[in-house]
């Protein structure tokens, strides 16, 4: 692992629990914007890694090594500074990666580096030690923000972030997330941290809207972070695909690609259509712009392309009327009453006596 010579990125004088990137890493690039929580500063776009040596993803068949360094060397030009990573993605293969990328010590500082820690069983020397595993794999001293990938009702949560509590205290990591908690999940995460859990990662889109009931308004009142995966619904926001279409690998296992389902949701793509032509921008990005517009809400796409890279940090400048924005949230709202409807009425069958007409 690299040592630092110097402060990490964004901590020059500042309390190690806290945690931003300074101004002059964030302004190379006007049209992205940023957002805080608790010091930890990070641009509304950022870069999911999942795809990394995933062949679920096209790994290895439809891109590679070459092009992801690609990609990342281009999100940091753009202004892109969190980057999202779990030691589960390709077994260790998207952290591999990721270190590649960002082994210049000068590209490792313009970045929020942050991974996930699988909780097979996650108690505190579990969790200490995943985090080292990491910090090897990714060729740094440090992750900016370690999450934990899912809750484990059978591991107490103090265990947990006692393990947490002890890679802050060495330096190892600046922030701690959740991803995949529930709000009662997350609020005891925070106390038995007994410091700020900073950002919860779930999935959010225009077509998977639970994290509004609670997770939403708690983020924007108690000054955290929502972090947005599959915020294109698995490529279903971006309008490509047809019953005829629909992708294959992970995605295939994905309802919302069923013909059902995508024909519930020509409304709103519908929408993202008739909002991207009026803005010269693609139904993708409009989905983005849409997840983002949220307080303290940071989509994380992936991206498998320099093109596609490009594409999702132009979301961020793209600015929707309260009115386009009320457009598509009442398409949405439409979707998920069919979705809902749906589902009581197969409940419904399955629950009819045999013979009932």
């Amino acid at each position: 692992m690299r040592s630092a010579v110097h402060s990490p990125a964004g901590f020059a004088g500042r309390p190690g629990a806290e945690c931003c990137i300074p101004d002059a890493a964030c302004e190379r690039d006007a049209s992205v914007r940023y957002v805080e929580a608790c010091g930890l500063r990070v641009s509304v776009i950022g870069l999911g890694a999942w795809q990394f040596g995933s062949p679920e993803w096209g790994w290895g068949a439809q891109f590679g090594p070459a092009e992801a360094l690609a990609v990342v060397d281009r999100a940091r030009a753009l202004g892109i500074t969190l980057i999202d990573t779990a030691e589960l993605y390709g077994h260790g293969e998207s952290e591999r990666l990721l270190g590649r990328a960002l082994a210049d010590p000068a590209a490792r500082d313009q970045v929020v580096l942050a991974s996930k820690v699988t909780p097979t069983w996650p108690t505190r020397d579990r969790v200490a030690a995943a985090a080292r595993g990491s910090l090897a794999r990714l060729g740094t001293d440090h992750l900016d923000l370690y999450q934990v990938h899912w809750p484990n009702p059978l591991v107490a949560q103090r265990s947990t972030m006692a393990g947490m509590r002890t890679l802050q205290a060495g330096g190892l990591v600046r922030c701690a997330g959740v991803s995949n908690y529930s709000l009662r999940r997350w609020r005891a995460a925070e106390a038995a941290l007994g410091g700020p859990v900073v950002s919860n990662q779930v999935r959010y889109s225009l077509l998977t809207r639970k994290p509004e009931r609670d997770l939403l308004p708690h983020a924007a009142a108690a000054g955290r972070l929502i972090v947005a995966f599959s915020p294109l619904a698995q490529g279903v926001l971006s309008g490509r695909y047809t019953a005829a279409t629909a992708p294959g690998g992970v995605r295939a296992r994905n309802l919302l690609f069923s013909p059902e389902n995508l024909r519930r949701a020509e409304p709103v793509l519908s929408a993202l259509r008739e909002l991207a032509a009026a803005h010269q921008a693609t139904p993708a990005q409009v989905a983005l712009a849409w997840v983002v517009h949220h307080p303290g809400v940071v989509a994380i796409p992936g991206a498998r392309s320099v093109a596609q890279v490009e594409a999702n940090a132009a979301a961020a400048d793209l600015r929707l009327s309260p009115g386009e924005l009320a457009h598509l949230t009442a398409a949405a709202d439409r979707f998920q009453r069919e979705l809902v409807t749906s589902a009581g009425a197969m409940v419904g069958r399955r629950l009819r006596p045999a013979g009932e007409g």
